[in-house]
């Protein structure tokens, strides 16, 4: 690992406690930056750790939180639009400001989280805003490294627990008949491929996409949950075009529990594509869903 502290943005999310976690067990020091930056509750008096307040729509403390670091991540993410945030300001413009500062303070080792299926031609505003950004990290900073993650999952995450939510339902309803492709992957092994990333160069690739090693149906995922739990319930077909319809009544409200965008991403496989880097570029073997379901659900 480097020498100087590594600024992980979006340090207190999901994605971010992990390789805040990782570093930390490697002896890094890392400076957690987010609008409202804690210490992790597993943090000991060894561990390196520096929280600092930092919001990359700001182009003081996103400087101030940049200097002196040896690297940085960029895991800040947004994928419910509002008043107060855009996927614009978030996703492009922020990811841009972070690249020029770390520029500006000599950073050359920058990490860009995105997404699979990030293309300017998306109908999803929020894919579109992923592919922009990516696109205007390169142009401030070439030699960044850009990282497509699948789904995310891991004990206390979004996606099962959302979907073992879903298996309380008399009828659990299915996006279509349940067919788009998944390639889920473990929120740790994203972060070790990071730790990798970000430690001695062990390849020229620029940019990876990251998923777990089985490609699953939907319809699949939600049966391996309900076996799990041991629930009988009935999986129900619904058109895509109920779904956009449901998200467009829903887009009124303050929080949304459904998005346009959410619908859209449903409609796509979200798969590793050819000729990107892959795990195995990085020497690691991730683990799969179907034996990870006992850890991710152990509180259900």
């Amino acid at each position: 690992m480097t020498r100087g502290p590594i600024t992980v943005f979006g340090g207190t999310g999901f994605l971010g406690r992990a390789i805040v976690r990782e570093l930390a067990d490697a002896g890094q020091a890392v400076r957690i930056a987010a609008r409202h930056p804690a210490l992790p509750d597993w943090a000991e008096d060894g561990d390196r750790l520096e929280p600092v307040t930092a919001d990359i729509r700001d182009e003081a403390s996103t400087a101030a939180a940049l200097a002196g670091a040896s690297a940085a991540v960029n895991a800040v993410s947004l994928y419910v639009e509002s008043r107060q945030a855009s996927f614009e300001a978030i996703h492009v413009e922020g990811a841009s400001r972070l690249a020029r500062l770390a520029r500006q303070a000599g950073i050359e080792r920058l990490v860009q989280i995105s997404g699979i299926g990030a293309t300017p031609h998306s109908a999803s505003a929020y894919v579109r805003a992923r592919a922009r950004g990516e696109a205007a990290v390169l142009e401030a900073l070439p030699r960044a490294i850009i990282v497509r993650p699948s789904v995310l999952f891991g004990p206390g995450d979004a996606f099962l627990s959302t979907l073992a939510g879903l298996t309380r339902l008399p009828l659990i309803p299915l996006f279509g008949n349940g067919e788009t492709r998944l390639q889920p992957v473990h929120v740790v092994d994203v972060a070790r491929a990071l730790i990798r990333l970000l430690g001695e160069p062990l390849t020229e690739r620029r940019l990876f996409e990251l998923g777990g090693p089985d490609v699953m149906r939907y319809r699949e995922i939600l049966e391996l949950v309900l076996a799990h739990l041991k629930r009988d319930r009935r999986l129900l077909p619904v058109p895509f075009v109920a779904w956009r319809t449901l998200a467009a009544l829903a887009s009124a409200l303050p929080s949304p529990p459904l998005t346009r965008d959410q619908v859209i991403l449903m409609q796509r496989d979200n798969l590793v594509g050819d000729g990107v880097g892959t795990f195995d570029d990085l020497g690691i073997g991730p683990r799969s869903l179907r034996d990870s379901l006992p850890e991710c659900l152990a509180t259900e």
